[in-house]
């Protein structure tokens, strides 16, 4: 058996910052510490810091008055920062550049008083916050289908905007659809879907053709890493969207030759290192790295954690 290791795959830059801000505030601040929903959609992840006393919370009202509390990699509304003050909570914002990119740019729209197309996913975390930050103007827009039915009040004072975690496929046809439907919709001035939600996809697209059997490892809850296993389905190859090794089904590889393994943006290199270290032992895997796109982006640390490191010297 072969194994191609794709490259780049698992943390992202805003991944990156959020788990390490949950690091440094496990080790400034006494326990416990509140994240408002998970971290990062990642079982491993999660499961990790709930056991060092980190508490994951879906409610402010779980979360004792006077608490700190980190927002995570998804963002959260203005009615939540609000609710947060309320309770005199002392929030450390670990929400990604990127998507607070695509916050600010729904704010901008709708104070120009357009009507704002979200392209996303319904429930989402962060499609829930972004839509918190103009919830008159925004309506969502989850397909091409619905892209072709869709109406809004005046066709010229109309914006779209996009879940950073989206195929770049399934949104590009969307928003063919809606240029079509209404040729003065505004858009942003950079693409809203991250760097590295395209990063990973071109290199699945590029790398998937080679391979028998596609592995993604990332929790079923994570937007970006369902989209790397339909995105190889597509390809026409088997595709499993596994947590880690424990997950692996070994009659997933009878007659396969070539395995293309890579992960989505939330999950870590621990779990990969897991499943080739399993196909090394079950199959004697040989290991090929295949390098599709450098990375290089780095985000800073929230700034109450950068003032907590510099007071302590």
């Amino acid at each position: 058996m072969r194994v191609l290791l794709a490259s780049p795959r698992g943390f992202c830059a805003g991944v990156n910052m959020a788990i390490e801000a949950l690091e440094l505030s496990l080790r400034l601040f006494d326990a416990p510490i509140y994240v408002y929903h998970e971290i990062v959609h990642n079982r491993y992840v999660v499961e990790r810091f709930r056991d060092r006393g980190v508490v994951f919370v879906d409610s402010l009202d779980e979360v004792p008055h006077g608490s700190r509390l980190l927002y995570s990699a998804h963002g959260v509304s203005p009615e939540v920062r609000r609710a947060a003050a309320e309770r005199q909570l002392k929030a450390i914002d670990a929400t990604c550049p990127l998507v607070t990119k695509v916050h600010l740019e729904a704010l901008k729209y709708a104070e120009l008083g357009y009507t704002i197309l979200l392209i996303g996913h319904e429930g989402h975390d962060e499609v829930v916050g972004t839509m918190g930050e103009a919830p008159g103007a925004m309506m969502l827009v989850e397909s091409e289908e619905h892209a072709r039915e869709i109406e809004v009040p005046d066709p010229t004072k109309l914006a779209y905007l996009t879940q950073t975690t989206l195929s770049v496929d399934d949104a590009n046809r969307i928003i063919a659809e809606l240029r079509r439907r209404f040729p003065q919709i505004a858009s942003p001035p950079k693409d809203d879907i991250c760097y590295a939600t395209q990063n990973r996809q071109e290199a699945v697209r590029m790398l998937a053709p080679e391979a028998d059997v596609v592995l993604v490892l990332g929790s079923q809850n994570s937007s970006n890493s369902q989209r790397l296993a339909e995105l190889a389905r597509e390809e026409g190859k088997q595709a499993h969207l596994i947590d880690g090794a424990a997950d692996i089904d070994t009659a997933w590889f009878d007659g396969c030759q070539t395995v293309l393994i890579t992960a989505g943006a939330s999950a870590p290199e621990v779990v990969v290192e897991e499943c080739v270290e399993l196909l090394r032992e079950k199959f004697g895997a040989s290991v090929e790295a295949r390098n599709i796109r450098s990375e290089d982006v780095t985000f800073p640390l929230p700034k109450p954690l950068r003032t907590a490191v510099a007071d302590r010297g």
